[in-house]
């Protein structure tokens, strides 16, 4: 777990209702739909214009939000049961045909606009657009090693954990492949590889780690890679 760095001196902050506190959060069981309320509140809080609204094209574009809640399927649920208690309003719209979800805080003053909305008094006009997050595929070095070495021990998980702050996964997944292609299936062999190839460049070419691997010799684990090499 990383510890969280603190507030700055010029630390920005997000107000929320009393009641929010005093109902909402002691009813609150779900940690989805926790982590989705809270969300929404500091969004909407720091938007400008009227009516302030969030979509769900905009919350599946949230990378801070799809990180912390896992998946679009936590999303939905979080929404689902936020709406349900009341602490959210669901707007339904159709736009050419196609359909958006957008979300507004439970206040007198996003009732009374939803209902201009649906009146046509007013319209919200375009939409914002945003692609959904797609989280990146991390590299588990402890699968790497049960798939093609073999039965972890606390040793080697050591030595694995070591490799993970001093090589790029990219560099690591490359080792393992070199290693069975080579029928060289060792923990040994690999990490003789990961010490080759960032004491004389990255692949079996040769090449110069500026192109892939210069920032981890030069930038902030340059030392930590220089003292394994040594």
């Amino acid at each position: 777990m990383n510890p969280s760095p603190g507030s700055g001196p010029r630390m920005r902050f997000t107000p929320l209702p009393n009641i929010f506190f005093s109902q909402l959060l002691p009813k609150i069981d779900d940690l989805a739909e926790l982590k989705t309320t809270l969300h929404i509140f500091w969004r909407v809080y720091h938007k400008r214009g009227y009516p302030k609204f969030v979509t769900l094209r905009e919350l599946l574009g949230d990378k801070v939000l799809m990180v912390g809640i896992g998946d679009d399927q936590a999303l939905h649920h979080g929404l689902e049961r936020a709406v349900g208690r009341g602490n959210l309003l669901h707007l339904v719209l159709d736009r050419e045909g196609k359909r958006e979800d957008v979300y507004f805080l439970n206040t007198e003053e996003d009732r009374k606009a939803i209902a201009k909305i649906k009146s046509g008094e007013i319209s919200l006009g375009a939409l914002p657009r945003k692609e959904p997050y797609q989280a990146e595929e991390q590299l588990n070095i402890f699968t790497l090693y049960e798939d093609n070495i073999g039965m972890l021990t606390p040793m080697i998980a050591e030595e694995l954990k070591e490799a993970e702050r001093l090589y790029p996964a990219s560099w690591i997944e490359s080792a393992f492949k070199e290693a069975v292609t080579r029928n060289k299936r060792s923990w040994r062999y690999i990490s003789k590889i990961l010490e080759r190839w960032a004491s004389e460049g990255y692949g079996e070419s040769g090449r110069d780690l500026k192109a892939d691997g210069d920032k981890y010799i030069k930038g902030r684990y340059g030392h930590l890679v220089r003292r394994r090499i040594d």
